[in-house]
């Protein structure tokens, strides 16, 4: 979420729909002065490889609806926004800490679903899914990573 709030930021800050590169890492590095600029560019990719950010004419345009985020007085990001989080393994954490066995166990029921259930014709972030279903563990704030994840096996 802090991701998402500090994409908003400067959309929400500046009051305009469309930014360009320069203008998103002034924000960013000189005017809030939260990031180096080379860390202001990662954020920008990362933001456009997540789905949040999408460039027309030269413009970056939040892919949601900033109206819906709030952004607490004082807001500054941490490092956080930097990380990769692998949704595969945090369902796996949950599903292990649901269960109260080790990740391993899990990984392994997971292979055991891909191998005997689907004949190998299945892929890990769909096995998984279906572990959460018949576990009853929520998975539904992964459901886009997961299909990215999907998308790039």
């Amino acid at each position: 979420m802090t991701l998402k709030t500090t994409i908003a930021a400067p959309f929400r800050h500046t009051r305009k729909s469309g930014m360009k590169k320069n203008e998103l890492v002034y924000y960013y590095a000189l005017d809030r002065k939260w990031m180096s600029t080379e860390q202001a560019n990662q954020l920008l990719r990362r933001a456009e490889e997540d789905g949040l950010l999408k460039q027309e004419n030269g413009l970056f345009l939040p892919a949601f609806d900033t109206a819906t985020v709030t952004i607490p007085v004082g807001f500054k990001p941490t490092s956080a926004i930097f990380e990769r989080n692998d949704p595969m393994q945090e369902l796996i954490g949950r599903i292990a800490r649901e269960r109260k066995v080790e990740e391993t166990e899990i990984v392994a029921e997971m292979n055991k679903v891909i191998r005997e259930g689907f004949d190998t014709n299945l892929l890990p972030p769909a096995a998984l899914t279906i572990l959460a279903k018949k576990y009853q563990v929520s998975s539904d704030d992964l459901r886009d990573s997961l299909r990215q994840a999907l998308r790039k096996s």
